[in-house]
């Protein structure tokens, strides 16, 4: 038989999830953000959960064309834009609306020989400080696209650094509104964060990503359950063997972990390799057959090892649950195991391994 571990991607989730957002939005529309592979939950895994978005925002053009092979006829849009002047030649081809954040890509669409004239998204770089126009230049950029042939409807655009915590959106919405206040064409500001957290704001379009694959966008300050969100996968592997320990006993690599008192453990066919956070300590929190426990000492390439002193019915076979929604219902956060891998819900979702088998549940 294969090797004892699963990844699931619940359909079901991912639907109430993008539901949950808008809820919040009023009258906006909706970006499905699928980049990195959905979160790493697999563009053609997550489609049919997401499917009642207004469109599919990601990042490169093989995520573009998957997409379109879904039969995906609405908006697709290019979060980075195009990194050179034939990309824009696909995104004539697949009708991709795509964002331009800097004159060299203003100097592509320039240069660029179409029929059909694009949608564009222009971004301000309003304190995020990555891509973008600077206040002071960006009517000049939109000056230039709006003289151009090439360009159809300009949206206007921007990234919150800080929606999740206390510093908020208030500074940077300020200059965005400031400046666009008399531009034409929609705008789109906000991300998960500032979707739960800032529903006030004027936006045609947002643009959640992690909520909808039921992560807090910002724990610990609140959960995934206090905003309503249910995990889109869940990671199980199964013990494949157990240990008695003496006290005095150690357990992994560097012996970091060293046994008090008699305890009883079980080795989990998950590891690293497999996406795990090896960084996690002893102490992260676990389901065995839905009840709560612990790991124990190092993770290794392909194994962990979890407590299982109070559980005496577990043993060979038992189902560990990582992170997910275990059988008989009990949740663990993805939220809860990044916080002790001293990290996010983000990163432990897109390192999923590819060995890791998946299946889709409706």
């Amino acid at each position: 038989m294969p090797r004892p571990i699963l990844a699931t991607i619940h359909t079901a989730a991912l639907r109430h999830n993008l539901a949950r957002c808008r809820a919040q939005t009023a009258d906006a529309r909706l970006w499905a953000i699928v980049k990195a592979n959905a979160y790493g939950h697999g563009i053609e895994h997550a489609f049919e959960g997401l499917r009642a978005a207004d469109g599919f925002a990601l990042l490169d053009l093989d995520e573009a064309q998957r997409v379109r092979a879904l039969g995906w006829r609405g908006p697709v849009l290019l979060l980075e834009g195009v990194f050179e002047l034939r990309d824009l030649e696909l995104c004539s081809r697949l009708d991709l609306w795509h964002t331009v954040h800097c004159n060299e890509q203003i100097d592509m669409l320039a240069s660029h020989k179409t029929n059909v004239p694009h949608r564009v998204f222009l971004k301000m770089n309003s304190g995020m400080n990555r891509l973008g126009f600077t206040p002071e230049r960006y009517r000049s950029a939109w000056t230039r696209l709006n003289a151009l042939p090439q360009v159809d409807e300009i949206s206007l655009i921007t990234h919150f650094s800080d929606a999740d915590g206390e510093r908020g959106v208030a500074s940077q919405m300020a200059v965005f509104a400031s400046v666009t206040r008399d531009l034409p064409g929609e705008r789109s500001v906000c991300n998960s964060a500032a979707t739960l957290r800032h529903s006030q704001l004027a936006s045609d379009w947002v643009r959640p990503g992690i909520a909808i694959y039921g992560s807090s966008p910002d724990f610990p300050q609140h959960s995934a359950a206090e905003w309503d969100l249910q995990p889109a996968m869940t990671l199980t592997a199964k013990i494949i063997a157990t240990q008695d320990l003496m006290p005095g006993d150690s357990v992994g690599y560097g012996s970091t972990f060293v046994a008090a008192q008699a305890m009883r453990i079980g080795i989990v066919a998950c590891g690293y390799a497999d996406g795990y956070p090896r960084v996690c300590p002893s102490g992260t929190p676990v389901l065995v057959d839905g009840a709560r426990s612990s790991t124990i000492g190092r993770v290794s390439m392909d194994m962990l090892v979890v407590d299982l002193t109070a559980l005496p019915q577990a043993g060979f076979g038992s189902e560990v649950t990582l992170w997910g929604r275990a059988r008989g219902g009990a949740l663990l956060s993805i939220d809860e195991v990044a916080h002790s891998a001293g990290t996010v819900g983000y990163e432990l979702m897109c390192a999923l391994a590819q060995r890791v088998p998946v299946q889709v549940q409706a």
